[in-house]
Formats: structure tokens, C-alpha cells, sequence
């Protein structure tokens, strides 16, 4: 074979890529800014697949992907890097991708996160969200956030729970448990159940996918912890109304007054290709639980949550729609990923076109 695990880790590292896919019939790619590359070579065979799959998975997660699909779990290549791998069956043959997870923990500022978020880090208790897409960087938001948690409070047992643990944060001021889903504890629900009897003060849940999660969440951030919790969903409208429709209907109404009490912040991100240089840039939307917007969410009136966000911005909100708005006309991301990305396109191509005539009017009467 003339691949080698070790050397295709070390490209990744190397060229600061995303992702490595490894799957049958295609030679090994990297995605980089966003774009996959093939790298130069012949294509995978199913040994070739098995071969450099079986080089850093341990035989219990291959059974596992044998039974069922699939398994994923943390990989660190030495001292350069850690990876987070996906090992699955394709059409009876093994897949991989395996994600760089960054080795430095960067600032918010560094991120392009809203200031008004740290705020929110203070919080004695409540449920923050952040959401987006796979792939959009949530995971890297709420590793910064809970760095900055341990780094400045020393009132603060955070615990964390993920699948699996992807960036490692040592005891600082505060102290944390790091939990891994299948190797310290079956499942995020149980992992819930037990942190509250093990004196939390943040919780950090890796992932909210299932009714029974989210409940345990819930729970937790009414009983006076501040609880941090993801999901794949993009906007604050639509994440109220999937946490809301993820519970049967008669306890539809219950949940909306819950989360109307304990939820403080919906934080939704993306990822986009910028244009003026290599590389992405992080688009936010913030929606922070405001009286005004917590009554709306107990009224069933998610759909207007919207246009108190765009009127929100003393209180540190913003909306997807116009920081795409402010990167654009930053020269960082192009116009046509202002449209395809807008939650309302109609509006922001018309609100683009507003800006490029004031921008004409405003070049001819300095040439005048």
C-alpha cells in the first residue's frame, strides 16, 4: 500500500486541514477552508481502507462498528495534535474522517465570538445553546468558553460531557470532570442523572440529541447550575421550536414555560469560506432570553423572537442575517454566501442593493 496513517496525519497537521476521508474506490482526501482536496496518489482499496483504519482504532471500537455501523472516539497523533475519528461500514467495506481538533484553545476574540457573550459565562445558573450545523465550530465555542470559566472562577466545578472528549482542559482556578459517552458513562442522559449528585457547578453537555437529554438538561439548569448544551439547528427560532416539538404534546406547554424561565442565550454559528484570503470566518447570531422574548416563548410565539433580536443589540444581540451583512461589506466573505446562508434572502438582497447605490452615491460625490 502506498499510504501510511502516520504520514497522512502529519499532511493534515501540516496544512492546517479540517477533516481526512478515507473511503474505498477515491485516493485519501483532506478538506481545507472548506474545499476538499484529493491527495496524489492511486485509489483506496478495501484492504487499503481496513489497513489504515485498524492503525489507530482499538479492536472493541471495531467490533463496534461491526454490530453497529459505525463508532466514534478521540485519537492523539503523538504530541502534535488530537483527532476526532468517525470509523463506519460503506457498502460492507470500512470508511473513515477524522477531524483536527485545534491544539491551542483560542480566544473569544480570536474566535469572532460577541463580546456579550462572556457575560453569560458568569451566570450562576441557566441553559445557554449553541447551535449550528456539523461542522460550523461549536465544539471550539464552548471549549473556549469553558477555558474561560476555569481560568477565572474559583467557584466553579465544571463537568463535561461528550463523544467523545475532544480538547482536554487541565485544573485551573476551577476544577473539571471530563466524562466520555461509552467509556465512563452509557449515555448523556445517565451522565445528567449523575453530575447533579457530584456538586456541579457548570455543566457542559456534548450533544442534546434525544428527549430524554434535553429533559436532564432542563432539569438541571432549574435546579441552579449553569448548563451549556448544543444542537444542529440554526437559529434561535428553531431551536426553541425542536427542543419545544421534541416532547410529546401534552407536555409541550410545561417545557415552554421551563424554557422561558431557564434558558439565557441561544448562540447560533457558521463557518463560511472567506474571499479575501484562505481560510473561514465564523458568522453568529445571539439571542439572549430578554422578558420581552421569554414571554414570547411561553405565548407559542417563536416566529417573532426574530424581530426582537434585531432590536436587541443594548442587550448584545444580533442576527445571523446582518453580521453576514457586516462580514460582506468587511471584504471577507462574498455576496454569494450572504444569500445562500440568509435566513430571510429576499430581504438581504434588497438591503445589499440599498448598500451598494448608497456606496455609488457616495463614490460620485467624492469624485465631484
Amino acid at each position: 500500500m502506498s499510504y501510511s496513517m502516520s504520514d497522512l496525519l502529519q499532511l493534515v497537521v501540516q496544512e492546517g486541514a479540517a477533516d481526512l476521508h478515507l473511503r474505498v474506490g477515491v485516493p485519501p482526501v483532506i478538506r481545507l477552508h472548506g474545499v476538499l482536496h484529493k491527495v496524489e496518489g492511486p485509489p483506496l482499496r478495501p484492504e487499503d481502507t481496513e489497513e489504515l483504519m485498524r492503525t489507530i482504532t482499538s479492536e472493541e471500537n471495531i467490533q463496534h462498528t461491526r454490530e453497529r455501523g459505525g463508532a466514534d472516539f478521540g485519537f492523539a497523533f503523538g504530541e502534535l495534535a488530537r483527532f476526532r475519528v468517525s470509523v463506519f461500514k460503506e457498502r460492507g467495506n470500512f470508511g473513515v474522517v477524522a477531524r483536527q481538533i485545534p491544539s491551542k484553545l483560542l480566544t473569544l476574540e480570536q474566535l469572532g465570538i460577541p463580546m456579550s457573550i462572556r457575560e453569560l459565562l458568569y451566570k450562576p445558573r441557566g441553559l445557554v445553546l449553541v447551535t449550528g450545523p456539523t461542522g460550523s465550530g461549536k465544539t471550539t465555542s464552548l471549549a473556549s468558553m469553558i477555558n474561560i470559566i476555569n481560568e477565572e472562577r474559583d467557584d466553579a466545578h465544571i463537568i463535561t460531557i461528550e463523544d467523545p472528549i475532544e480538547y482536554y482542559h487541565k485544573h485551573k482556578k476551577a476544577i473539571v470532570t471530563q466524562r466520555e459517552v461509552n467509556v465512563d458513562v452509557p449515555n448523556f442522559a445517565e451522565a445528567l442523572r449523575r453530575a447533579l449528585r457530584q456538586d456541579p457547578d457548570v455543566i457542559l453537555v456534548g450533544e442534546m440529541r434525544d428527549l430524554e437529554t434535553m429533559d436532564a438538561a432542563i432539569t438541571a439548569a432549574e435546579t441552579g447550575h449553569l448548563v451549556f448544551g448544543t444542537l444542529h439547528t440554526t437559529g434561535a427560532a428553531k431551536t426553541i421550536d425542536r427542543i419545544v416539538n421534541a416532547f410529546p404534546v401534552t407536555q409541550q406547554e410545561q417545557i415552554r414555560i421551563q424554557l422561558s424561565t431557564v434558558l439565557q442565550a441561544v448562540i447560533s454559528q457558521l463557518l463560511l469560506p472567506r474571499c479575501d484570503k484562505p481560510g473561514r470566518v465564523a458568522i453568529f447570531e445571539v439571542m439572549i432570553n430578554t422578558p420581552s422574548i421569554a414571554a414570547l416563548i411561553r405565548d407559542n410565539k417563536s416566529f417573532r423572537i426574530a424581530s426582537d433580536i434585531q432590536t436587541g443589540a443594548k442587550y448584545g444581540m444580533v442576527t445571523l442575517d446582518s453580521f453576514l451583512i457586516e462580514k460582506h461589506q468587511s471584504g471577507m466573505i462574498s455576496q454569494e454566501e450572504v444569500i445562500t446562508k440568509a435566513q430571510d434572502p429576499t430581504t438581504i438582497l434588497v438591503k445589499l442593493q440599498e448598500l451598494e447605490a448608497h456606496r455609488a452615491m457616495e463614490e460620485a460625490e467624492r469624485k465631484r
